[in-house]
């Protein structure tokens, strides 16, 4: 049985007919239950927190390589990649992705089919089947993973941001994997990568740092019976909350200047700052007021005197890369080949107008709009495929201890 029911009300937009219920099971895996009786497909995500700044000291990449071995097989489903193939044969995706401090695994599936594919799910969790012949072969899809990256400008981009900070913070570290950090490094320490990854994985995966949302057509109470058959057997190890504190930048990190050739033909032009979390400050959103004004395309805007002058394309601004230790704020422009050769006059119009903005102060209106904008969009927005809901949902529920539906809000 369920520990309980949510107590907390569970916000929702004023549009949405669905139900909700969030419930803990005895090993602490915290459950948002979503029940839609006109949906055609059913889904689930599971968001574990445990991501790839957890990565051993010379192990670069075995929370992603765990995340590919996880998808393999299981004891009770020892088929290899039967669960992949389940889900393909009933109309479904399944897909999985590992970020700093988490790991998200997810699919969806023809409504008939949701039960047997969600037991399948479940073993990735309960008892998953390691095996030797498929260390090798997953460490190859890793690694091929890797080289498709390299030809990717925003991959490459990325790991350059990383390698620019602080080597003694995680944020630094090569998050992928490839053959030469999970096969020749550990062998060359003496180091066996399989056993490495069942350390990690019994050392990590508990269900207290587990988040699932089931998104299915039954009853509340027919979700919630099959989520406690399914899912009660994950160990609860009561790990601790990985915290990750200080800044990945410190003063030699700053006010510096790269330049790096891309991939793709064209011209960008990036500004990234370390800023304070705007996650600690929900209720004003400070990172949402500045990148919509930046980031505006009006007249009187920085893009519309950028693009009168045909230096711009596009122009984007926004918070990324964050924690609840530190984040970023970037500004990027796509330029044109004019705007190549006025880059030192991009950078003074922007600051410009950053200044212009610090001069005026807050204005009462705009953020009183924003809020009218976000709220009509929170309350009357189309709804989303249930496998991008319950992605969405079960990424934020660490952050929304009280399971509100309100992701989207800022």
């Amino acid at each position: 049985m369920a520990v309980g029911k949510s107590d907390v009300e569970i916000f929702k937009p004023r549009n949405d007919k669905r139900e909700y219920r969030r419930i803990v099971l005895p090993n602490s895996l915290e459950v948002l239950l979503i029940s839609d009786p006109d949906t055609d497909k059913a889904a689930a995500s599971m968001d574990v927190s445990v991501g790839y700044f957890c990565d051993p000291d010379g192990l670069e990449g075995l929370a992603h390589f765990l995340e590919h071995m996880l998808f393999y097989a299981s004891e009770k489903y020892p088929m290899e990649d039967s669960y992949s193939k389940y889900i393909t044969e009933h109309g479904g995706s399944a897909n999985a992705f590992t970020s700093s401090e988490h790991t998200n695994f997810y699919f969806d599936v023809n409504v008939d089919c949701f039960e047997e594919a969600l037991d399948r799910f479940a073993q990735f969790f309960v008892r998953p089947l390691m095996s030797p012949d498929a260390t090798l072969r997953e460490i190859k899809a890793v690694d091929s993973e890797n080289q498709k990256n390299l030809l990717s400008d925003g991959w490459r981009m990325s790991q350059l941001q990383k390698h620019l900070c602080s080597k003694d913070h995680p944020y630094h570290k090569f998050s992928t994997g490839n053959w030469e950090t999970l096969e020749v490094k550990p062998k060359s320490k003496g180091l066996d990568t399989r056993l490495e990854l069942i350390k990690f994985y019994e050392e990590n995966y508990s269900a207290n740092l587990m988040h699932l949302v089931v998104y299915a057509r039954e009853s509340l109470n027919d979700i919630q019976k099959l989520v406690e058959r399914e899912f009660c057997d994950i160990r609860n190890t009561e790990r601790d909350y990985f915290h990750f504190l200080g800044q990945p930048c410190s003063l030699e990190h700053l006010q510096i200047l790269v330049k790096a050739v891309p991939i793709r033909e064209g011209h960008a032009l990036k500004f990234t700052w370390p800023i304070t979390p705007s996650i600690r400050y929900y209720k004003e959103g400070p990172c949402r007021y500045l990148s919509h004004l930046i980031g505006h395309e009006g007249e009187g805007s920085l893009f519309y005197i950028l693009k009168q002058l045909g230096w711009a394309i596009s122009l984007e601004a926004g918070e990324g890369d964050w924690s609840f230790e530190f984040s970023f704020f970037y500004v990027s422009i796509e330029l044109t080949d004019a705007g190549h050769e006025h880059i030192e006059d991009i950078v003074g119009l922007l600051f410009k107008y950053i200044l212009l903005l610090q001069n005026s102060g807050i204005m009462k209106w705009i953020f009183d709009e924003l809020v009218a904008i976000c709220e009509t969009g929170f309350h009357y927005r189309d709804k989303i495929p249930p496998i991008h809901y319950v992605v969405n949902i079960a990424s934020n529920m660490q952050v929304c201890q009280t399971t509100l539906l309100c992701w989207y809000h800022w």
